[in-house]
């Protein structure tokens, strides 16, 4: 009898309350945490956390039927993303520079996109491919190497924390991440650049460009880099290539922002429009050319198109 009054009693709310608390029993895993300190990210005691991946026999397969792996243009989901980032080592530290558009297509999603991830103040990581995954899993990075901090009383090494990131993503391989990312910093072995992409690749290297404008990026790296640049010099090697791309690239631009990893951490340099670069250069600052990176400026007196203006005649002196 009690049971059918607390059924039928009530308001709507309260009887959706009873129903729930009567859904919940003590042998289920549910607990507080749902609603304290451990929501959000949940508690790293449990291990990686999971997703829901399409109930379907092979999802790496359903994903490729339905997805744009470039064999099959007419599928039904394409999957389009734009952007430049890049990242070198030299004697002076790791220099990282990165674009603010982010794209949907050809839609201009959004001009101020904050591209290089703060891991902790020697570690930075850069977002390349679909936003969220980047931002999620280099933040759930960086609480595994502030664990690691606290249980070994040392820092990460760079190198550890791409491994770890890795081997992360390469659980998800197939299931739809889409990362192409580089993990910056300064450990007791010097400045160190490694890239780690969403199939769980994870390389070693100086100087690394990656996104739809990194071939235009890879232009002006190519020819400008070198070990034993000074920091100005290659602040204005990192600011310049990500101008190059957001120049070309329609999936690229809007500004710059620019960050040196140093021995004693990251500084962050400063954000440049990319508009204000061509036109009249990063400003008052050391290693600038003085003059915007326009091709029209260049070149201003030294073609045929433009020749430098004639010299006053000499009239020779008569006595």
């Amino acid at each position: 009898m009690n049971t059918f009054v607390q059924r039928f009693a009530g308001s709507s709310a309260s009887k959706e309350l009873l129903a729930g608390n009567a859904s919940i029993t003590e042998d289920e895993d549910f607990s507080d945490a749902a609603w304290g300190s451990e929501a959000g990210f949940g508690s790293l005691a449990r291990g990686v956390p999971s997703f829901m991946v399409p109930s379907v026999p092979d999802p790496a397969s359903f994903l490729r039927l339905h997805t744009d792996d470039h064999a099959d243009p007419s599928c039904r989901i394409k999957i389009q993303h734009g952007t430049t980032t890049l990242a070198f080592r030299f004697q002076g530290g790791v220099i990282v520079a990165v674009d603010s558009r982010a794209t949907a297509g050809s839609y201009v999603a959004s001009g101020t996109v904050k591209k290089v991830i703060e891991i902790n103040p020697y570690l930075l990581g850069t977002m390349a491919g679909g936003a969220a995954d980047c931002q999620y899993w280099e933040t759930y990075l960086g609480m595994h190497c502030r664990l690691h901090e606290l249980r070994n009383r040392e820092r990460i090494s760079v190198s550890a924390a791409s491994k770890y990131l890795s081997n992360l993503v390469y659980s998800y391989k197939g299931m739809g991440l889409s990362m192409g990312t580089m993990i910056c910093g300064w450990d007791k072995t010097g400045p160190a650049v490694f890239y780690v992409d969403s199939d769980g690749t994870r390389l070693k290297g100086d100087l690394f460009s990656v996104g739809s404008g990194s071939t235009f990026a890879y232009g002006v790296l190519d020819q400008g880099y070198r070990w034993d640049l000074s920091d100005e010099e290659a602040q204005e090697l990192g600011r310049r290539s990500i101008y190059a791309a957001g120049h070309r690239d329609a999936f690229s631009g809007n500004t710059c922002n620019l960050y040196h990893v140093k021995e004693n951490g990251w500084e962050f340099i400063g954000n440049y429009d990319i508009t204000t670069l061509h036109y009249d250069g990063p400003g008052n600052v050391a290693g600038s050319p003085g003059h915007g990176y326009g091709y029209d400026l260049r070149v201003e007196g030294h073609s045929s198109a433009n020749p430098p203006p004639a010299a006053a005649p000499v009239v020779a002196a008569q006595a």
